[in-house]
């Protein structure tokens, strides 16, 4: 390419650099499939990137700003972009704030200023692990990055503290293991979560391990999948007794025994559900559409191949899948879904699906029968999601030669040991004692979940397990609880640890103290969130709270439910339902903290 002659006196070495500028972006622009050079104008764009950047180019044409994370994928995709995280590896040098973002298709967050590292997000699906993988983990990261792993609440692990210089040794590694933390962060669909005890559970109608399994290699092939408008969860109920929360993901499937005489076949299908998204106080919408099993990833695919034409690429706090439903109704959706499978849905009435088995809220902790004779599931407590590397080796050591060799993680973060056989339960027991775990805990702290939040997130308000740790501590031996409760505590909007659907829900935020600008560490507090048949946002009670003041105010809200409780059977969600939020705000300041 030439430079025109240039009416303005430009040096010669100006001159170069605008030859090179221009000819860059050409090269850009036809990389990319827009068009120039000697291409054809305006080409129609190819390969798996295609219908995003279809999808882009029409909010361009209709005179609309793509949102900066658009623009970001646009220019380079983030698996193009490796050699240069291997450079800064090298270089142990931090992102720029769009590599930031590109290196979370590859797991990988840099949490700066909270931590100058990065977090690192794995894939587990359906949360089911070998104890070998799990052993390798902690030799793996011990002396890579922070000394320890944390559950999450989509039942899957990430690793904290990781310096820039080892985080490619680190993603490399995890795939060593048969592990691979690709797609887990960004604009992509995260990690598929199944019933926990899938397979080995004595009240499920259905395994969902096939399934997780088969849309998490469908999801890893496929690169067009990757750069939605927006991140995108998927979630497999067997109706085991463990709650999977597959009513707060985009799909949500369900599995039901639909019975005979209504026009469909009689049997295990699953119950469709959209649009669950709980930190924006939604729950995924059932209808009367029933999808085979063995159709479950082509429906996914469907989906998610109508929301990347039609999601919003303009407005990050509107890309959600929810919003496109709300905005253009649930039947168009579901008509253009029915465009790409090639035919309609099956749909029976409600009348047709027998009830679910119900959830046994205390399930994940302790020892549970299994459907196979003789032998246990352990659900061991975790205190708020954490484990040493010594200890993960200790639980991998004890699932080989004690259990069936599975790890299994649960949204409750917290984990499971499979196929312990009745007289090994005991010592089995003792060796989790031994590394310092329990499978023995309170109500309250069986329940008892928080995110990363301020000490390793940046967009935390407040330091959130330190919180919940002396909430444990302070209301523990004042109130004691003989009913299931969940008290969740979120550090951000994000709200990872789904405060709106929990008994107790708490959210970050900052209280500003006296007349000054200085803040601190606070919370607003909600009750009467649940899930599943109980499914609804909490209200707020309390507004402004300080993280120091917190563990009280929870306690006099538990005192106000042991005090006016309609017998001691009820349930603190019903309590609290019974009320609004004047009320239970009036029974709570009635309390005196011991």
């Amino acid at each position: 390419m030439k430079m025109e002659s240039l009416t303005v006196d430009f040096t010669d070495e100006q001159k170069r650099y605008l030859e090179g500028f221009t000819t860059g972006l050409q090269i850009s622009r036809v990389g990319r499939g827009l068009g120039g050079g000697s291409g054809k104008a305006n080409a129609e764009p190819s390969g798996p990137e295609a219908a995003h950047i279809k999808a882009q180019e029409r909010v361009i044409a209709a005179g609309k700003k793509l949102a900066d994370m658009e623009k970001v994928k646009r220019e380079e995709h983030p698996f193009d972009a490796y050699p240069r995280l291997k450079q800064q590896a090298l270089d142990n040098a931090p992102p720029s704030p769009a590599d930031n973002f590109r290196w979370r298709y590859y797991g990988l967050f840099y949490v700066a200023p909270a931590q100058d590292s990065y977090m690192c997000r794995l894939r587990i699906p359906n949360g089911i692990m070998k104890h070998w993988q799990f052993a390798g983990l902690a030799d793996l990261i011990e002396p890579l990055c922070g000394p320890f792993c944390n559950v999450t609440t989509r039942a899957n692990l990430q690793v904290r503290e990781i310096p820039p210089k080892n985080a490619v040794a680190l993603i490399e590694g995890i795939q060593d293991l048969g592990l691979c933390s690709r797609g887990s962060g960004a604009d992509n669909i995260r990690n598929v979560t199944g019933t926990p005890t899938a397979g080995i559970d004595p009240q499920e109608i259905l395994d969902t391990r096939e399934y997780a399994r088969e849309w998490h290699y469908h999801v890893l092939n496929d690169r067009s999948l990757t750069g939605l408008p927006r991140k995108f969860n998927v979630a497999f109920d067997g109706a085991g007794k463990i709650a999977v929360l597959e009513d707060t993901n985009d799909i949500a499937f369900s599995a039901v025994e639909v019975k005979d005489g209504f026009g469909a076949e009689p049997g295990v299908w699953f119950r469709l559900g959209l649009g669950g998204i709980t930190g924006h106080r939604d729950f995924a919408k059932y209808s009367d559409i029933v999808v085979k099993p063995a159709d479950a990833t082509k429906v996914s695919d469907a989906i998610v191949r109508v929301f990347i034409d039609t999601g919003d690429r303009t407005n990050r706090l509107k890309a959600r899948m929810k919003y496109v439903i709300d905005n253009m109704g649930t039947e168009k959706f579901l008509a253009l879904v029915e465009e790409k499978l090639g035919h309609a849905f099956t749909r029976v009435p409600v009348e047709a699906m027998a009830p679910r088995p119900a959830f046994d809220r205390t399930a994940h902790i302790g020892v549970h029968r299994q459907k196979q004779g003789g032998l246990n599931w352990i659900g061991v407590a975790l205190p708020l999601g954490k484990l040493t590397c010594d200890q993960m080796r200790g639980l991998a050591k004890i699932a080989q030669d004690l259990g069936d060799g599975d790890i299994r993680l649960t949204v409750w973060q917290n984990l499971l040991i499979p196929g312990v056989p009745d007289d090994k339960v005991a010592l089995a027991t003792a060796a989790i004692e031994a590394i310092g775990l329990a499978i023995k805990t309170s109500e309250l702290r069986a329940g008892l979940i928080a995110c990363t939040g301020r000490a390793g997130c940046k967009f935390g308000l407040a330091d959130t397990k330190r919180t919940a740790a002396r909430i444990a501590e302070w209301c523990d031996p004042k109130v004691p609880i003989e009913t299931p409760i969940n008290i969740h505590l979120t550090g951000c909007h994000h709200s990872c640890a789904q405060h709106y659907i929990s008994d107790i829900g708490m959210i970050g935020a900052r209280i500003p103290v006296g007349d000054t600008d200085d803040t601190v560490d606070g919370f607003h507090i909600f009750t009467g969130g649940g899930f599943g048949p109980d499914a609804d946002v909490g209200q707020e009670v309390f507004h402004d709270v300080t993280a120091e003041d917190a563990p009280v105010y929870v306690e006099r809200l538990l005192k106000a439910y042991v005090s006016n409780r309609a017998s001691p059977e009820e349930a603190f969600l019903t309590f609290a339902r019974r009320h609004d939020g004047e009320t239970l705000r009036e029974l709570a300041d009635a309390e005196v903290s011991a």
